[in-house]
């Protein structure tokens, strides 16, 4: 059995994208697979699971030497299990820049591509086999792209991610912005999170100048409720920075309607960040960062100290 899974910190790509693979895996190639997490999908994702009733896939925290896998919407080792490389990776399918570091046994298929989203890739893999999918894969498969696109908002949207949306919403009798409305309400409603699962709710691990960063990003269409507990978030950056072996925290909480993103600024560290990163002037705990709404493409690689 192949376990097909993302990066830890499942947002929506990552737990729709192992669904739609292992869909196809056992539909089409008739080769017995099953999706799998890497720890509890944030609340877009769980509401994809609950509005199109898709069982939520078992969540596992490694793998087994000799494991056959197939990783989706990552290639970097420090978002993946401790053991991947003792795992069979047998393909990986992505949309990220390549970070180096996973070992295979044997020659594998990988597929990355400079698109949005990993499920536009897939359906470019899936072909004409797409018409054979249920309603809950395809739906699967519009989600990941609106979420990913922030409904086509991303700097990240390609012209071709957008036309595989509007197919798709169109053989789902769906209006994309009513779809993608609905979406945000869920990823919007944190209430029911602490401060420590929002820092580390979508998350990825960078260095940058020595120090070991956890880069976290909250999409939301109702920024203030965030902002309102500012000073909460800040307070548990340390214990969550140590507790996962990292030097700082840098929390964005990207308005999704306004396009832009606050950057909270907790000490010296983060406020020299974000002057050398974004041209800003900080002058107190937040510094607004118009036009910022991708982490792939507008915040990691204009991080600088």
């Amino acid at each position: 059995m192949i376990k097909v899974f993302g990066h830890k910190a499942p947002d929506t790509d990552s737990t729709g994208s192992p669904i739609i693979w292992a869909w196809y895996l056992n539909e089409v190639r008739k080769t017995p697979a099953k999706p799998v997490l890497l720890g509890e999908p944030n609340t877009e994702a769980a509401w994809l699971l609950t509005r199109w009733g898709i069982e939520k896939p078992e969540i596992i925290a490694d793998v087994a030497a000799g494991e056959k896998c197939v990783i989706v919407d990552t290639n970097n080792p420090a978002e993946l299990p401790a053991s991947i490389n003792d795992a069979d990776v047998l393909e990986i399918i992505d949309h990220h820049m390549l970070a180096g570091g996973i070992k295979t046994r044997t020659p594998i298929n990988i597929t990355v591509r400079p698109l949005a989203c990993t499920a536009t890739i897939m359906h470019d893999l899936i072909g004409d086999d797409l018409a054979r999918a249920p309603e809950a894969i395809k739906a699967a498969m519009l989600t990941c792209i609106l979420s990913d696109t922030l409904e086509f908002r991303s700097p990240t949207t390609t012209a071709h991610d957008k036309a595989v949306a509007e197919k798709l919403a169109a053989d789902l009798g769906i209006s994309i912005p009513d779809y993608a409305a609905e979406m945000f309400a869920a990823k919007s409603d944190v209430s029911a999170f602490g401060e420590d699962a929002l820092l580390r709710m979508d998350s990825k691990e960078y260095e940058l100048g020595g120090k070991q960063l956890r880069v976290s990003v909250l999409e939301t269409t109702a920024p203030q409720v965030l902002l309102d507990r500012k000073d909460a978030l800040m307070a548990a950056m340390p214990g969550v920075a140590k507790a996962d072996g990292a030097d700082e925290v840098l929390l964005f909480i990207v308005d999704i309607l306004n396009e832009q993103a606050t950057l909270l600024v907790p000490n010296d560290f983060v406020k020299t960040v974000a002057e050398k990163s974004f041209n800003a002037t900080v002058t107190g705990d937040t510094v607004l960062l118009p036009g910022i709404m991708s982490r792939k493409k507008q915040i990691i690689p204009a991080l600088a100290v």
